[in-house]
C-alpha cells in the first residue's frame, strides 16, 4: 500500500500493491456472482477490506477498482504528482514534459 495522488478522485489516496489488489479484485469479482441482497451489502466485504488495509474508509467499490499503483506512472519530476499511466509522456497535473 502506497498513498498516491489519485486523478479520479483528486486527492491523495491509499493505492494498492499487485498482492493487496489480487484479493480485493476476488472480493470485487464476488460481488455481482450469485447471491441475494443488494449491491451495497454484497460491496461491503470489499469495503471492510479496503478500510482494514488502508484505515481508509472508502464507500465506493468501484472507485477501489482503480486504486491500484501500476496503474500509475513514476512521480512527476517537477510536482511529484504521479503520470495517470506508466506511458505517459507528460505531466496532466502541470504540464511538465517526462524525461524518458
Amino acid at each position: 500500500m502506497k498513498v498516491l495522488w489519485c486523478w479520479r478522485c483528486q486527492m491523495e489516496i491509499p493505492m494498492l500493491d499487485e498482492e493487496e489488489f489480487a484479493e480485493a479484485y476476488r472480493l470485487y469479482h464476488n460481488m455481482f456472482g450469485p447471491g441475494k441482497g443488494k449491491i451495497e451489502e454484497r460491496a461491503q466485504p470489499l469495503l471492510d477490506f479496503y478500510e482494514k488495509l488502508t484505515g481508509f474508509e472508502e464507500t465506493n467499490a468501484n472507485a477501489i477498482m482503480h486504486h491500484r499503483i501500476s496503474l500509475y506512472g513514476p512521480p512527476c519530476e517537477n510536482c511529484g504528482k504521479p503520470y495517470r499511466t506508466p506511458k505517459a509522456s507528460f505531466c496532466a497535473a502541470c504540464g511538465n514534459k517526462r524525461l524518458t
